[in-house]
């Protein structure tokens, strides 16, 4: 088993007074799709943005083996973390092509992927974001860290306020990029966290409350609602 591509160690983060995360501890492997789960509020957002250096922290966290934990975020960006945030922050007043234009970083941008995953986007590169669908901007949100190589995805939410057709098209892209980068997700369907991941963490207080095989989790009836709140058969928690 290759060693884990991120390492998470007694993470701490206070904000405006609350101590959010209390010492938040699991690894991500090398490969496929480790889910982050717990209910509305416990901290998982704050533990993205922690590992990418966007709030202050305490801790250990480890990237490729290196301590990266109060690095600046676009120097974490470089070494290939990539973020793709739960509210997609496309660039509304500008075009889908200018949009991903401003995230290129190396000299050849792989458009070839992004074409094929997101054929829709070609089409539409003329059109201003602002104006797409919410499903839409969320293709342009993952297309523009696809552009770049990448060593790990940090990808929140990429399912929140879809409908279910467009749900499913996004979890089938998400499979697809997991087959070729490790990706950290925050999602809170539960049938996309059981077709993609194959690990699991939950957080509950600020703390780790459980992690494993995301099978196992959602394989049990009474962990997965005293630890998440719902059944195994909800949508959505």
């Amino acid at each position: 088993m290759s060693d884990p591509i991120l390492r998470v160690a007694g993470l701490s983060v206070r904000l405006g007074g609350s101590h959010i995360l209390q010492g938040v501890t699991f690894d991500v492997p090398g490969a496929g799709v480790t889910a982050l789960l717990g209910r509305n509020g416990v901290g998982k957002t704050t533990t993205l943005r922690a590992v990418l250096g966007e709030v202050p922290a305490r801790g250990t966290v480890e990237f490729g083996g290196e301590p990266v934990l109060g690095r600046p975020t676009h120097r974490l960006v470089r070494a290939g973390l990539a973020y793709v945030p739960e509210d997609r922050c496309v660039f509304a007043g500008l075009t889908v092509a200018e949009n991903l234009r401003l995230a290129e970083r190396v000299p050849n941008p792989d458009y070839a992927l992004v074409h094929e995953l997101f054929p829709e986007l070609k089409t539409r590169a003329g059109q201003r974001a602002g104006t797409l669908s919410g499903g839409q901007q969320q293709m342009v949100a993952v297309a523009r860290v696809l552009l770049n190589p990448n060593r790990l995805l940090l990808v929140d939410e990429p399912t929140k306020g879809l409908a279910p057709a467009v749900v499913t098209a996004v979890a089938a892209v998400l499979a697809r990029v997991a087959e070729r980068v490790p990706v950290l997700l925050v999602e809170q369907n539960l049938a996309v966290v059981r077709r993609l991941a194959s690990d699991a963490v939950v957080i509950e207080a600020g703390r780790v409350a459980w992690q494993g095989h995301a099978g196992d989790l959602l394989g049990d009836a009474e962990a997965t609602r005293s630890l998440l709140g719902v059944g195994t058969t909800a949508g959505r928690r």
